[in-house]
Protein backbone atom coordinates (compact mmCIF):
# COMPACT_ATOMS: atom_id res chain seq x y z
CA UNK A 1 0.00 0.00 0.00
CA UNK A 2 2.82 2.27 0.33
CA UNK A 3 3.51 2.07 -3.63
CA UNK A 4 3.44 5.72 -5.13
CA UNK A 5 1.10 4.15 -8.30
CA UNK A 6 -1.30 3.16 -5.92
CA UNK A 7 -2.47 6.62 -4.72
CA UNK A 8 -2.00 7.70 -8.04
CA UNK A 9 -4.80 5.43 -8.76
CA UNK A 10 -6.93 6.07 -6.01
CA UNK A 11 -6.79 9.75 -6.52
CA UNK A 12 -7.53 8.91 -10.20
CA UNK A 13 -10.13 7.13 -9.52
CA UNK A 14 -12.30 9.89 -6.85
CA UNK A 15 -11.48 12.26 -9.75
CA UNK A 16 -13.40 10.40 -12.13
CA UNK A 17 -16.17 10.29 -9.88
CA UNK A 18 -15.98 13.06 -8.43
CA UNK A 19 -16.41 14.32 -12.06
CA UNK A 20 -19.44 12.18 -12.97
CA UNK A 21 -21.19 13.17 -10.06
CA UNK A 22 -20.95 16.47 -11.14
CA UNK A 23 -22.05 15.92 -14.38
CA UNK A 24 -24.83 13.95 -13.35
CA UNK A 25 -25.67 17.51 -11.02
CA UNK A 26 -25.42 19.82 -13.64
CA UNK A 27 -27.81 17.64 -15.99
CA UNK A 28 -29.87 17.77 -13.27
CA UNK A 29 -29.99 21.61 -12.67
CA UNK A 30 -30.63 21.82 -16.34
CA UNK A 31 -33.75 19.39 -16.46
CA UNK A 32 -34.77 21.55 -13.42
CA UNK A 33 -34.06 24.87 -15.07
CA UNK A 34 -36.10 24.28 -18.27
CA UNK A 35 -39.02 22.40 -16.27
CA UNK A 36 -39.20 25.89 -14.76
CA UNK A 37 -39.11 27.78 -17.72
CA UNK A 38 -41.74 25.35 -19.07
CA UNK A 39 -43.96 26.78 -16.43
CA UNK A 40 -43.27 30.11 -16.22
CA UNK A 41 -44.17 30.36 -20.13
CA UNK A 42 -47.72 28.49 -19.06
CA UNK A 43 -48.54 30.98 -17.00
CA UNK A 44 -47.75 33.52 -18.98
CA UNK A 45 -49.87 31.78 -21.91
CA UNK A 46 -52.84 31.24 -19.68
CA UNK A 47 -52.70 35.47 -18.26
CA UNK A 48 -53.24 36.86 -22.02
CA UNK A 49 -55.89 36.62 -23.37
CA UNK A 50 -56.63 35.20 -26.74
CA UNK A 51 -57.47 37.21 -29.41
CA UNK A 52 -61.22 37.80 -30.53
CA UNK A 53 -62.61 37.20 -33.46
CA UNK A 54 -65.07 40.04 -34.90
CA UNK A 55 -68.17 38.21 -34.12
CA UNK A 56 -67.35 37.34 -30.48
CA UNK A 57 -66.26 41.34 -30.41
CA UNK A 58 -69.72 42.31 -32.05
CA UNK A 59 -71.61 39.76 -29.28
CA UNK A 60 -69.91 41.44 -26.89
CA UNK A 61 -70.90 45.03 -27.96
CA UNK A 62 -74.18 43.88 -28.11
CA UNK A 63 -74.52 42.43 -24.24
CA UNK A 64 -73.01 45.98 -23.07
CA UNK A 65 -75.67 47.77 -25.29
CA UNK A 66 -78.00 45.40 -23.79
CA UNK A 67 -76.92 46.05 -20.24
CA UNK A 68 -76.38 49.89 -20.41
CA UNK A 69 -80.47 50.18 -21.99
CA UNK A 70 -81.30 47.60 -18.93
CA UNK A 71 -79.52 49.61 -16.13
CA UNK A 72 -81.28 52.86 -17.94
CA UNK A 73 -85.02 50.69 -17.10
CA UNK A 74 -83.79 50.45 -14.06
CA UNK A 75 -82.91 53.85 -13.06
CA UNK A 76 -86.09 55.16 -14.62
CA UNK A 77 -84.23 56.89 -17.53
CA UNK A 78 -86.84 57.11 -20.77
CA UNK A 79 -84.90 55.83 -24.14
Amino acid sequence: MSDPSFYLIMATAALAGLAMLISASLAGWRGWLRLKEQELRQDADARTPAPTSASARIEIADLRERIRKLEAIAAGVDL
